[in-house]
């Protein structure tokens, strides 16, 4: 047999087998390939679209995912939709037959895939459709893929929090939330408040799209250039591809809070929450209230302070670090007993002499003070183009005054990050932060929502359920960033 130029593509296994009741070569190369035809070139790739295979008497069942619904033992052409396909075949022999079934074993085995999964899956949140994207596609691609799932539907708030902070992770290889953004921030703190936080924080966490928002998904399958679908989402959990992600640490007093995606105040936490009492629109309440908070805009009096990262030091004006002392609570603070404490046992922060930078700081009026993680705050909005996900920078978006007109067509431009570039945006990034939120420039006995990862950090005086408790005071408060810290499942 005549033998191949590229040692990736030398045999692991070859013989003639039986195919839609013609016999014809079958070749398991180095590198992955299987191909009909051994130097031709129709072939399915292993680690890319193989899920798993079965042994069905004298047959091979081998479970694929193709794009643009290829058959058979195919190339992929491009990135499109995914298609199951099955593509069968027979040894003519009992010995072929087991040395097919071990070989590849032994060549899916060594790629390193998640076999034992924890899953969470939120009933409750977005359209409620998190049940049936599970049953309908989660559940199929992971059975396919031989993956074992244990299953916990969360039934409030926190729950998935709870259980992460006290699940035995010797029994998994991964965790994955069926949900928006919302389960996976209760998944990272839960982890980051274990006594093993160091070991625990390593285990990689997975997320389907099935939430309102999505930004975490939609970033890290965006950055493979697949559509944010719950089936690309799976199929890169699948594969066990793994990668960094920056851990933001917001500290008030003694009250620590973990932040993956993002942190708002102003306009974009006012329309992300105060929205709230529209949610029978579905998602055009976002758009409407926007229009409502754009037509009748607040400012805000305060302060951001920040170590800007290199090429941004140009920003703000000199200040020392702002941080010595942290304000005190106001009649919208929570109890002692439901903020969430910082533990002596659990991740204390990033290990940084914030008092020694160099701290810029930039004065108000503010009308939005936005800081993204990620490049997606949502399925259609592109927050911050730049934005790495282990860079050991947050993106921080400022705008202080805009008119009403290139304000609502800068609010456009959110779709396509755009908006970063218009006159009336500052847009750089930074290692640490100090928020020093103020009352509204027009209504001064009123003050406003401090916005983190889509839920509310904190409420300030006169401000939509300002009587209902919030995690922190409206209050003086400050972001440091852990580099790289947790692990996602990634499809790069």
């Amino acid at each position: 047999m005549e033998q191949p130029e590229n040692p990736a593509e030398e045999p692991i296994v070859s013989d003639r087998v039986i195919i839609n009741g013609s016999e014809t070569p079958l070749t398991l190369t180095a590198d992955g390939k299987l191909r009909m035809r051994e130097r031709g070139q129709r072939c399915l790739t292993v680690e890319k679209e193989v899920l798993g295979f079965v042994t069905e008497g004298s047959k091979i069942r081998i479970r694929a995912v193709v794009e643009g619904g290829g058959a058979g033992i195919c190339c992929v052409a491009s990135k499109g939709a995914l298609v199951r396909k099955d593509f069968v075949f027979q040894p003519l022999s009992n010995d072929s037959l087991n040395l097919w079934s071990q070989k590849l074993r032994q060549y899916i085995d060594s790629l390193g895939r998640p076999k034992r999964l924890f899953v969470f899956v939120n009933p409750f949140g977005g359209k409620k459709s998190a049940s049936k994207i599970f049953v309908d596609h989660v559940k199929p691609l992971f059975d396919d893929a031989d993956v074992h799932i244990t299953l916990q539907e969360t039934q409030y708030q926190l729950h998935a929090k709870e259980v992460a902070s006290s699940l035995d992770l010797s029994k998994y290889d991964g965790i994955v939330c069926v949900s928006g953004d919302g389960i996976l921030v209760e998944v990272i703190n839960g982890l980051l408040e274990r006594e093993d936080w160091e070991a625990a924080i390593k285990m990689p966490v997975g997320v389907v799209p099935a939430g309102t928002g999505n930004g975490m998904v939609k970033s890290l399958l965006d950055s493979a250039g697949y559509p944010c679908t719950a089936p690309n989402a799976v199929l890169a959990i699948i594969r066990g591809h793994k990668r960094s992600l920056d851990v933001a640490t917001i500290l008030q007093r003694e009250t620590k809070y973990f932040s993956i995606l993002m942190l708002a105040w102003g306009l974009v936490a006012d329309i992300d929450i105060e929205s709230e009492k529209y949610r029978w629109m579905g998602s055009a309440r976002i758009d409407f209230y926007g229009l409502q908070r754009i037509l009748h805009l607040r400012q805000y009096n305060g302060r951001v302070s920040f170590v800007p990262a290199p090429g941004f030091e140009t920003y703000g004006e000199p200040t020392s670090y702002p941080n010595k002392s942290i304000g005190k609570p106001d009649s919208c603070s929570p109890s002692e007993e439901e903020s969430i404490k910082a533990r002596h046992h659990g991740y204390q922060g990033p290990n940084i002499d914030l008092e020694n930078l160099e701290w810029r700081t930039i004065s108000g009026p503010f009308v939005s003070v936005w800081l993204h993680n990620v490049p997606w705050g949502g399925e259609g909005t592109l927050a911050a183009p730049d934005a790495k996900f282990s860079d050991g920078y947050l993106d921080l978006i400022i705008m202080r005054d805009c008119p009403q007109l290139d304000l609502l067509s800068l609010m456009t431009g959110l779709n396509d990050g755009s908006h970063v570039k218009s006159p009336h945006v500052a847009y750089l990034k930074v290692k640490a932060f100090v928020l020093e939120p103020g009352p509204r420039t027009k209504e001064p006995t009123k003050e406003g929502i401090i916005d983190s990862d889509g839920e509310v950090l904190a409420r300030g005086k006169g401000t939509y359920n300002c009587d209902q408790k919030a995690p922190m005071a409206y209050d003086k408060l400050q972001m440091a960033v852990h580099q790289g810290l947790a692990t996602l499942f990634s499809p790069l």
